[in-house]
C-alpha cells in the first residue's frame, strides 16, 4: 500500500493483517517492509519453491538498495538471466529468482527487465530513489493483481481479501460490474466487484507516486508492454513460410523448452492429467525429459458423460507415469460448494471450479508444484465454437432474422432431456468418435446462436450466460469489454482467428486462469502452464489457421506433436470438458440449498436483482422444460458470496 493517511504505529499492524489474509497462498513464510516517511509499505506471504533458505525471504531489497519487491509467481529463466548479469560485480546472497529480478531492475530498469522475463508473475516494486510504486502483471494474466483507491492512498494485493483487511477500505458493490458477471460468469479485467477497485490488465505496468495520490487525481493509466491482440495481429502479418511437419517440430522444441524451464523446482513436482490433448502433450514431453516417473493426477465422476479418468489412466500407463486418481462422489463435490466464495474472492461461477479444486486438493497431498495443460484451447483453437461457427453461419445467414428467431424457439421448445434421448438413439450405432456428451445442452446453445444477426453477435452468444443482464441487475449499464468494444477491428481473414484472439485476451485470464489460480492456491499448490509461455503463443499466431483448425477439428498441430508419444487412437474422441452434472444436482441434492438462496423476499429486499426473472428461470429448470443450470448457478454463486461477506 502507499499513501500518507496511516499513522506510523499502524503500519506493522495493518500490513500484517493484510498479509495474513493471503496465508493460504504462502504458508511457509511472511514478511513486511515499510517506510512511513515515504508513505509506502509492502507485505508478502511465501510459498517456498526456489531457494528454500532465508535468502529467498520477501519483501527483498535489491543489491543497490534502490528497489524493494513483493513478488508472486516465478521467473523461469532466472538462471540464464543471472549468467548474463554475472558480468557485473554482484555479490549474490542466494539462488532465488526474486534476487535475479531485482538485479535485472538495477541493471536494465524495470520496463526493460520485465520484457526479458519468461514466467508468470505479479509484483509490486517500490523505487526508493524516485519514490514511485510499480505494479506489474505477466503477459497472459496467469497471476492476479488487484488495486484500489482509498482516500489519499492506494491498496494492492493478489486477492481482494488482503485489500478488504485495510481499515479504510469500503466494500461497495459495483452494479455495472455485476452485470458483466451475469453475462460471462466472471468479472472481466479491469473491472472488479467493488467500486474504485480494479484488476491490473495482463501485460501492463502501472506506476504512481504518493504525491499523485495526495492530489486526489483519478487512478493512473497502465502502460502495455505485451498485448495478446497486438501479438495476434503482428503474427498473422508475419506468418511462417514452412510446412506443417517442420512447424510441428518447431512447436515441439519450443514447448519442450517451456516445460524444461517449468520443471525447475526445489520441491516435489507433478502434472494434472485429464486424458485430453493438452494435458497429455504436457505430460508426454515432461516424461521424455525426466529420468524419473512423472507424478500425474486425475479425478473422475461416476455420472455418465462427466468422466475422463479412464482415458487419463490409459495414457498414464502408456507413458509410464506414477499416476494417482480419485473418484469423487456427488457428496464430495457438494461439500466444497460453501467454500467457493471464499476461494474466489468475488463472484465467479464457472462450475468447473468444483473439480478443479478437488483435483488441486488431491495433487497437493503429493507435490507442491504442478504443470497444467491450460491454454491449449485458446492458443491452438480447441473450443467447439472455433470450428462450428462457420458451418452454422453459412447455413443460416440467408434466412431472414425473424425466421431465425422462430427456428431457435422451436429448438428450445423441446426439453434438453428429450433431445438427449432422441440423439442418443440416433447415434447409438455410430463409432465412438461421433458420439456426444450432453447433446441436449449443445442443441440449446446452438439454437441461441442461430438467432444471432452477425458472427460477432454469435460469438457473444456463445460466451454469454445471461443474454440480457440489464434485465436482471436493476439500474445497471453493462460496461464495454474487449469482446463488445467495436473500436478495434481485428484484421483477420477468418472469424475463427477473431474468436481465438478474443478468447486469449479475455476468457483465458478472466475465467480459466482465475479458476486455476484460486482453486490451486487455496491449497498452496503452484500451478504452471507451459502452453502459455509467451514464445509458444507468439509462434502459434505466426501459423496459418489450417495448421490449428481444419475439418472441424481443433489443435491440429498440437495433436501432431502428441502423436509422436501417444497413439492417435487413444486421443481421438469427442471433447468432454471439465464439468460436473450441475443440471441434475440442482434438481436433486442441491435443491434445498438453492431454494434458500433464491428466496424471493430476500432478493427483493436486497434490491439488486430482479426476483421475478430469477424465479421464472428456476421454475423452468425444475420442470425440465429448459436447462437453466448456468444462469441459476450464476445467481447462486453471487448470493452465496454476498451472504458470506455480509454485503
Amino acid at each position: 500500500m502507499i499513501g500518507r493517511s496511516i499513522a506510523g504505529d499502524s503500519w506493522t499492524e495493518t500490513l500484517n493483517r493484510m498479509a495474513l489474509a493471503l496465508s493460504h497462498r504462502g504458508p511457509d513464510d511472511g514478511g513486511i517492509w515499510f517506510d512511513p516517511e515515504a508513505g509506502a509499505g509492502l507485505a508478502h506471504r511465501r510459498l517456498s519453491i526456489i531457494d528454500l533458505s532465508e535468502e529467498g525471504h520477501q519483501p527483498m531489497i535489491s543489491h543497490s538498495g534502490r528497489y524493494v519487491i513483493a513478488f508472486n509467481g516465478e521467473v523461469y529463466n532466472f538462471k540464464e538471466l543471472r549468467k548474463e548479469l554475472h558480468q557485473e560485480p554482484i555479490a549474490w546472497r542466494g539462488n532465488s529468482d526474486t534476487e535475479v529480478m531485482l538485479a535485472a531492475f538495477d541493471h536494465w530498469g524495470i520496463r526493460r527487465a520485465v520484457k526479458q522475463f519468461i514466467g508468470m508473475f505479479a509484483f509490486a516494486v517500490w523505487d526508493r530513489q524516485d519514490h514511485l510504486l510499480y505494479l506489474c502483471r505477466d503477459r497472459l494474466g496467469i497471476k492476479p493483481l488487484y488495486f484500489s483507491r482509498i482516500s489519499k492512498g492506494l491498496l494492492f494485493g493478489s486477492e481482494l481479501k488482503a485489500i478488504m483487511k485495510h481499515p479504510d477500505f469500503v466494500p461497495e458493490i459495483n452494479p455495472d460490474a455485476l452485470s458483466l458477471f451475469f453475462r460471462y460468469s466472471n468479472i472481466p479485467a479491469p473491472y472488479s466487484i467493488f467500486q474504485h477497485t480494479w484488476k491490473l490488465m495482463p501485460g501492463t505496468i502501472l506506476s504512481i507516486s504518493p504525491e499523485e495520490l495526495q492530489k486526489g487525481s483519478r487512478h493512473p493509466e497502465a502502460e502495455t508492454y505485451w498485448s495478446a491482440l497486438d501479438i495476434a495481429e503482428a503474427g498473422q502479418g508475419n506468418m511462417v513460410s514452412i510446412g506443417f511437419q517442420e512447424a510441428a517440430e518447431q512447436l515441439e522444441s519450443l514447448l519442450g523448452d517451456a516445460i524444461r524451464l517449468r520443471m525447475i523446482s526445489d520441491v516435489p513436482i507433478g502434472a494434472f492429467l485429464s486424458g485430453g490433448v493438452d494435458s497429455s502433450a504436457i505430460v508426454a514431453l515432461m516424461q521424455a525429459q525426466s529420468t524419473r516417473k512423472v507424478k500425474t493426477f486425475s479425478i473422475g465422476f461416476r455420472e455418465t458423460g462427466y468422466d475422463e479418468a479412464g482415458y487419463a489412466k490409459a495414457i498414464a500407463e502408456h507413458l509410464g507415469t506414477d499416476h494417482t486418481e480419485l473418484y469423487v462422489s456427488s457428496e464430495d463435490a457438494l461439500q466444497v460448494i460453501p467454500d467457493l466464495p471464499a476461494f474466489f474472492d468475488e463472484p465467479f461461477s464457472d462450475s468447473s471450479q468444483i473439480p478443479t479444486y478437488l483435483l488441486s486438493k488431491l495433487t497437493r497431498e503429493h507435490v507442491t508444484v504442478c504443470l497444467s495443460g491450460d491454454g491449449g484451447d485458446e492458443v491452438f483453437g480447441g473450443y467447439n465454437r472455433h470450428f462450428l461457427w462457420e458451418s452454422i453461419w453459412r447455413n443460416i445467414k440467408w434466412i431472414p432474422a425473424p425466421a431465425r428467431v422462430t427456428l431457435a424457439r422451436m429448438f428450445q421448445s423441446v426439453p434438453p432431456g428429450m433431445w438427449d434421448a432422441v440423439v442418443y438413439r440416433l447415434i447409438s450405432v455410430l463409432p465412438a468418435k461421433f458420439k456426444l456428451d450432453t447433446p441436449g445442452d449443445r442443441i440449446f446453445k446452438l439454437s441461441e446462436a442461430i438467432a444471432a444477426g452477425t458472427p460477432e453477435l454469435m460469438y457473444r452468444s456463445f460466451v454469454s450466460h445471461w443474454k440480457h443482464p440489464e434485465d436482471l441487475v436493476r439500474g445497471t449499464r453493462e460496461p464495454l469489454t474487449m469482446a463488445t468494444d467495436g473500436h478495434r477491428k481485428l484484421p483477420f481473414q477468418d472469424f475463427t482467428h477473431v474468436m481465438m484472439a478474443l478468447d486469449l485476451a479475455t476468457y483465458l485470464p478472466d475465467d480459466i486462469l482465475t479458476k486455476v489460480d484460486r482453486a490451486s492456491m487455496s491449497v498452496a499448490l503452484e500451478t504452471r502452464v507451459p502452453i502459455l509461455d509467451h514464445r509458444v503463443v507468439e509462434f502459434s499466431w505466426r501459423l496459418p489457421l489450417e495448421m490449428k483448425v481444419k475439418n472441424r477439428q481443433g489443435k491440429r498441430i498440437l495433436r501432431e506433436v502428441l502423436y509422436k508419444y501417444v497413439p492417435k487412437s487413444m486421443i481421438e474422441r469427442p471433447k468432454t470438458g471439465f464439468a460436473v452434472p450441475l443440471e441434475t444436482w440442482l434438481r436433486g441434492p442441491l435443491r434445498d440449498w438453492a431454494e434458500s438462496l433464491l428466496d424471493k423476499r430476500k432478493i427483493k429486499e436486497q434490491g439488486l436483482l430482479n426476483p421475478d426473472l430469477i424465479h421464472g428461470r428456476w421454475r423452468e429448470h425444475l420442470s425440465g422444460k429448459q436447462n437453466r443450470q448456468h444462469e441459476i448457478w450464476d445467481v447462486l454463486m453471487f448470493q452465496e458470496w454476498k451472504k458470506q461477506y455480509n454485503l
